[in-house]
């Protein structure tokens, strides 16, 4: 730390101008942190998603998606200071810019909205890795029996052992303590992305024919048909938005240059190589299975060998997501911890730190209360996977309801009240046209979410 000090210039006492903290994070920290928050189990679900929709629909959605996405990313750090964007005072997580810009109102509804965004997408990780954990086994089965082998297992057991590793992995301290675990979580999203791309390019080249129609998969009836559709656009808005992280790894990049130009170009790269890994995924996948394509390209068992690459990018998938986790969950554990140190200040409890040493382990700085409430969140989403061990559509359900919300109402809002924009003015009717627009999206795919959790839940 005191090197960091030194080495630092002169000028950028913004890095700690309103806080304890010193802020290292650089354009590839956080390009990493966004990868890690963006290419998530989302990818795994797009070929699917792009078989519901069909060869237009499919792409349009996926294009369209990542240009919301960039907007809303651009909206959004323009609000980390207030009320200027470079010299203005921080606002080191959403909800504290949405309570500075729009009022305590409408910062507790988006507090609300965060956290359970936040959780849910935490339970979607536990399913995905166990769903992930499960089809290594199976692979390993299949190749020894054949692919017509009763091959089923339980995923409970991968569950807990999730929850087991993310208890010790709860224990990291902060944001700022994890750039590491984003990096390399960021390499397994490449590689598993990459390896979806390449083996859905590869199926296309054996079967000699694109498959798949305009129309994309038929269903039963008009009605299930959009069910599936209205879903398919769920579980894409699951993939791309990360609106409500962005001001929070937005707090960990040190000035100069501006924090907000430093992420606007951070997020233009990120969205731009993950929408090349979705688009691979998506099209190559349905064009490979076409209306046979799996929920899940690489658990579905669409692809059966290589087996050992199939499982590598299974491996891939579980590091990725023991990250991605910790990347949604710790800023409920600082929301947490900052509001009940305010209220007891006293208590030991809450503040005070032990210091423990392991074998070959550098001192480890224990909390209790930590410990405790780490443990217990980490317990909870565990056993809400447990219930609901719906993959596609529990995606689907929290890409709506994160969709308009968090990366849409509030950035707009946030971003017009920052700029001063006026009410009936061309930026004012434009802003307005494209939140209202992302609003019936966001609503026709929580209904078609919601039916189809329920369809599985009956099953």
């Amino acid at each position: 730390m005191a090197v960091e000090h030194e080495l630092a210039p002169e000028d950028s006492t913004n890095n700690k101008d309103d806080d304890n903290i010193i802020r290292t994070g650089t354009l590839w920290s956080t390009i990493a942190h966004i990868i890690t928050a963006v290419i998530g189990s989302g990818v795994l679900s797009l070929a699917w998603s792009t078989a519901q929709l069909g060869w237009i629909g499919g792409p349009v959605a996926l294009f369209c998606f990542a240009f919301v996405t960039y907007v809303s990313s651009t909206l959004l750090s323009d609000c980390y200071r207030s009320p200027d964007p470079v010299t203005g005072a921080r606002n080191r997580s959403f909800t504290d810019a949405v309570r500075v810009i729009l009022g305590e109102k409408q910062a507790w509804i988006c507090g609300l909205l965060q956290y359970v965004s936040f959780y849910g997408t935490a339970v979607a990780y536990v399913v995905t890795t166990a769903t992930c954990m499960r089809a290594i086994r199976k692979s390993g089965c299949y190749h020894k029996l054949g692919h017509h082998a009763d091959c089923e297992y339980g995923g409970n057991v991968y569950m807990l052992l999730f929850g087991i590793v993310q208890v010790v992995m709860s224990q990291i301290p902060d944001f700022h303590s994890m750039v590491w675990v984003s990096v390399v979580a960021a390499v397994m999203s490449f590689c598993y992305a990459s390896i979806g791309f390449g083996l859905g390019f590869a199926q296309v080249i054996e079967n000699g024919e694109i498959a798949g129609s305009i129309t994309g998969v038929p269903a039963a009836s008009v009605a299930h048909k959009s069910w599936l559709t209205f879903q398919a656009l769920g579980d894409i808005a699951f993939a791309y938005p990360y609106a409500l992280i962005l001001l929070e790894i937005q707090d960990t990049v040190k000035s100069p240059p501006p924090e907000n130009k430093v992420t606007k170009r951070a997020s233009a790269i990120a969205i731009l190589l993950t929408s090349f890994f979705y688009l691979g995924c998506g099209c190559f996948g349905y064009a490979a299975f076409g209306n046979d394509t799996p929920g899940n390209l690489l658990t579905g068992f669409g692809f059966y060998e290589p087996y050992w690459l199939v499982d590598f990018a299974n491996a891939c998938i579980i590091i990725h997501l023991i990250g991605g986790y910790q990347l949604y969950s710790q800023p409920i554990f600082a929301f947490s911890e900052r509001w009940l140190t305010g209220k007891f200040p006293e208590s030991g409890f809450l503040t005070k730190f032990y210091d423990v040493k392991l074998p070959l382990l550098p001192v480890f700085r224990l909390n209790l209360f930590r410990l405790c409430f780490r443990t217990v969140y980490v317990a909870s989403t565990t056993g809400i996977a447990l219930v609901f061990p719906y993959f596609n559509e529990i995606l689907g359900v929290l890409g709506a309801l994160n969709l308009w919300p968090l990366a849409i109402y509030f950035p707009v809002e946030m971003y017009m009240v920052q700029k001063k924009v006026e009410a009936w003015s061309r930026n004012w009717v434009i802003l307005e046209i494209f939140s209202a627009v992302l609003m019936v999206v966001s609503v026709v795919a929580l209904v078609g979410s919601v039916a189809g959790l329920i369809e599985a839940k009956m099953k």
